[in-house]
């Protein structure tokens, strides 16, 4: 008899274990020969080198299974166990990650699909759109896909430290606490694809890092995705700086909403500049999405349709005075 110890290096031990450890009991019973224990991340199992080795090939695709689609059912471990190709697979080629409830991540409209494919070709991509039109949350399922890949060694998340139109004041806590308000949209999305141990690890341990744009002052970015958010809120200089910290083996995205620039009247849209600036440049892509893209509440779309108008309006009203 031998003994071996399994880690769960990619999946949740929550989700693998599942609900009162039913997929743990489930694999003693279709392992009956085997002494199966699960504790913390560490599955400990001792039986027959045979048996072992039929254990380790099922341990092996059902983690990747767990990782890749933050889910394992009792179907899934059986279609693992025998050898069955799983319904999933089928249908599959859109969909970039999948959500912690197994919900699939694929594009929803064709500039979203187009800064897919935009990312397999380029190494730096501007996407710039209305709200709601799924920019920074089609980059992030990019990085994590790339991250759950091994494409990548980290994912790094920015943001101009910007109000919308309201003062924070001095808010109370270390330096992480102050900083989160002003990336919690960034938190928000990276919840919904990793599962929450995960997540708390990989912040933790700094492979996923969330941090205002003052902070990529000084680093060269390697094995990364990179992703700056909000950049209509960033001055010449520090978009410059930003796109200037990219290293080996690294994309960039950078997302933005021309139409919702809160810098004060008298500075200028670095977003704005860096793509008239980088205009035709080989590697650099530019995804511009419009109100056809917006993938939340109907209302959404009718709001930005109706803020058009009335700058439409306005705008003439202006170039042509009443007498």
């Amino acid at each position: 008899m031998i003994e071996r110890h399994f880690s769960l290096d990619e999946a949740d031990p929550v989700l693998f274990f599942g609900v009162n450890n039913a997929n743990l009991r489930m694999l003693r019973a279709l392992f009956p020969k085997l002494r199966i224990i699960g504790r913390d991340n560490v599955i400990k199992v001792m039986g027959s080198e045979e048996d072992m080795t039929a254990f380790e090939e099922a341990f092996v695709a059902m983690e990747r299974h767990c990782a890749t689609y933050n889910s394992l059912t009792e179907e899934d471990i059986l279609a693992v166990v025998h050898h069955r190709q799983g319904s999933r697979a089928e249908g599959a080629g859109d969909v970039i990650v999948y959500s912690t409830s197994g919900r699939p991540i694929a594009p929803r409209s064709e500039n979203q699909r187009r800064l897919v494919e935009a990312y397999a070709t380029h190494d730096m991509l501007f996407a710039v759109g209305p709200a709601g039109s799924g920019k920074t949350y089609t980059a992030i399922a990019l990085a994590v896909r790339a991250l759950k890949n091994k494409e990548i060694k980290k994912i790094i998340l920015s943001r101009p430290a910007v109000e919308a139109g309201e003062k924070l004041g001095f808010l109370p806590g270390d330096m992480k606490d102050k900083i989160d308000p002003y990336l919690q949209p960034l938190y928000d999305a990276l919840e919904e694809m990793v599962p929450p141990a995960k997540l708390q690890e990989y912040l933790q341990t700094n492979v996923i890092q969330i941090a205002p744009l003052a902070f990529m002052r000084g680093r060269t970015l390697n094995d990364a995705v990179v992703i700056l958010d909000e950049a209509q809120n960033t001055t010449s200089a520090q978009i410059k700086m930003f796109l200037t910290r990219m290293g080996w083996n690294t994309k960039m995205i950078v997302t933005g909403d021309r139409t919702q620039i809160d810098l004060p009247h008298s500075a200028k849209s670095g977003l704005v500049e860096a793509m008239r600036i980088l205009h035709g440049i080989p590697g650099i892509a530019f995804i511009e999405m419009n109100k056809g893209d917006i993938v939340r509440h109907k209302l959404v779309t009718r709001i930005v349709e109706a803020y058009e108008r009335d700058a439409n309006s306005y705008n003439i009203n202006i170039k042509e005075p009443h007498a």
